[in-house]
């Protein structure tokens, strides 16, 4: 059986620079090197790989398919080296981060985001609430998480916000609103950020209403509005597609803007902190399935 090759770092690191330039000139003065030498890199990685990765001419450079493809294996391989290399050299961060997260946020993208986290710092300890907003809230001002994930009124000035949102009526395609009848609300318990608003706007527009389901958790809330039970309010940017937004159709109040919003607690470790609060700014939370 014909040994697998091995790819070196170095070697890799050189041809992704030249991926990313196109250019081996400018490649070697990223890299603090000569050019005959990020050259020579190109070459030996080639000669492993058994494969032509790049063409160039008097014009450009290019990758190949296969080039193409061994630019997304370097960086792969390239960053789990970095990983290692921390962890075993002793530099890898360290601590515990107790961190909350309000439930229909965890919906999103946010648990693709917590696993990448923990592949990149194995050493912190990540301790997860999954919870409402205002419960959360009182837990980090009582000092029992670090940073939390909250739904918040928008402008608040308190956070780092990562999404602005919009409240928005939500249900089935065939909801019926009787005419002068209660709307039926499906909600979290009180205290709830959204009940509060959503409740408030009806009594501001003189509409009545009666909570037909209450539910502690985003599946609830899901499975009743599925079961045309009531109806609810949801940041717009959460709302499945098997539901509608249906806030026209039954001339209902505008709820209000929300905040994805990172709190942190002043006292907790900073750099732990620091880092998660960085990865969940840097990537899009949408949601990961809509049914």
């Amino acid at each position: 059986m014909p040994e697998a090759p091995l790819f070196d770092p170095i070697q890799l690191k050189s041809f992704l620079t030249v991926a990313e330039t196109r250019n081996f000139t400018r490649a070697a003065e990223r890299l603090g090197i000569s050019q005959p030498t990020v050259s020579q890199h190109v070459r030996k990685l080639e000669q492993a790989a058994g494969r032509i990765l790049i063409t160039r001419d008097t014009r450009e450079v290019r990758l190949t398919d296969n080039g193409d493809a061994m630019a997304g294996f370097a960086r792969s391989i390239l960053a789990a080296n970095d990983i290692a290399t921390r962890y075993f050299s002793g530099a890898a961060m360290r601590g515990r981060l107790r961190f909350g997260t309000a439930d229909d946020l965890a919906i999103t993208g946010l648990p693709r985001i917590l696993r990448e986290f923990r592949q990149l710092y194995p050493q912190i300890n990540l301790e997860l609430t999954v919870s409402q907003s205002d419960q959360l809230y009182r837990r980090l001002k009582a000092g029992a998480l670090d940073l939390v994930f909250v739904k918040w009124v928008a402008s608040e000035q308190e956070g780092e916000v990562v999404k602005h949102d919009s409240f928005a009526w939500v249900g089935l395609e065939e909801t019926m609103l009787e005419p002068g009848a209660p709307v039926p609300i499906i909600a979290y318990p009180a205290p709830s950020v959204s009940r509060k608003l959503a409740l408030d706007a009806l009594e501001n527009a003189g509409r009545t209403w009666r909570v037909t389901c209450t539910t502690k958790q985003i599946s609830g809330v899901l499975a009743a509005l599925r079961a045309g039970i009531g109806i609810a309010v949801m940041p717009t940017s959460l709302i499945p597609e098997d539901l509608k937004v249906i806030t026209k159709r039954f001339d209902l109040p505008p709820v209000g803007d929300v905040d994805f919003t990172l709190i942190r607690n002043p006292v907790a470790n900073t750099e732990v902190i620091d880092a998660l609060t960085r990865a969940i700014m840097g990537r899009k939370l949408t949601p990961v399935a809509r049914r």
